[in-house]
């Protein structure tokens, strides 16, 4: 059972959601507006948060950027009837984790939804030994998502700890696209592809002041995470 947020001002929609939801024991908090979520956000704490983009009052997209204000860690989806490229990977940009376009199907999102909490029910657990691990001068904090380099410290979202650990499981290895978007989104297609492009350069942005770490891009294939040693 996970605690999700939703927040969908189409009334007929969001029962079917809450209702599908519930069936399968979430416990679901449904909101009407961007306004009205981000204070039951304040007051609670959740799993998952599914933000409807085109909401009166405040739109999914500022609700966004206020929940990771708040909270770093939560997965965030987008329900969203936008089609334009632009649109989607804006969402991405401001802090979103995955999205789901309408009309869509609820075992789709379903499937999106427990994709988030397979990861977080599969966390290492505080017996599992140590899970700092040292990227050349930087560390990276596993249990708590959290990357150092010197006096800088940067909480990363689940979805960028995930593409951060799988590359650090390969390291200084080419790893392709297609196994990056079926291990980390579940699935390979165009639009995640963009997204995982968004999501490469935020991570570029993180390590960017350690030189002995570079992700490198093999056009077209995939990336490596290269790590010399330090000087």
């Amino acid at each position: 059972m996970a605690k999700i947020l939703l927040a969908e001002d189409d009334e007929n929609l969001g029962f079917m959601i809450e209702d599908n939801l519930q069936s399968l024991n979430n416990e679901v908090t449904w909101c009407s507006d961007g306004s009205k979520a981000f204070d039951a956000f304040q007051k609670d704490t959740f799993e998952i948060c599914i933000l409807d983009v085109m909401m009166p009052k405040m739109d999914g997209f500022e609700l966004a950027s206020k929940i990771r204000e708040v909270n770093e860690f939560v997965p965030i989806i987008f329900l969203t009837a936008k089609s334009q490229e632009e649109d989607r990977l804006a969402g991405f940009e401001i802090g979103g984790d995955d999205y789901v376009t309408k009309p869509f199907s609820m075992k789709e999102l379903e499937y999106r939804i427990n994709v988030f909490l397979r990861r977080a029910n599969h966390q290492p657990s505080q017996e599992s030994g140590t899970k700092i691990i040292q990227l050349g001068d930087s560390q990276f904090d596993v249990r708590n998502l959290l990357y150092s380099y010197k006096d800088h410290k940067q909480t990363l979202t689940q979805m960028e700890g995930d593409l951060l650990g799988l590359l650090i499981r390969n390291q200084n290895e080419l790893v392709k696209r297609e196994f990056i978007l079926e291990t980390i989104w579940g699935e390979n297609d165009y639009f995640k592809g963009r997204s995982l492009d968004v999501f490469i350069t935020r991570l570029r942005k993180y390590l960017r002041e350690d030189t002995t770490l570079e992700i490198r891009n093999h056009h077209g294939v995939g990336f490596s995470l290269i790590i010399s040693e330090s000087t």
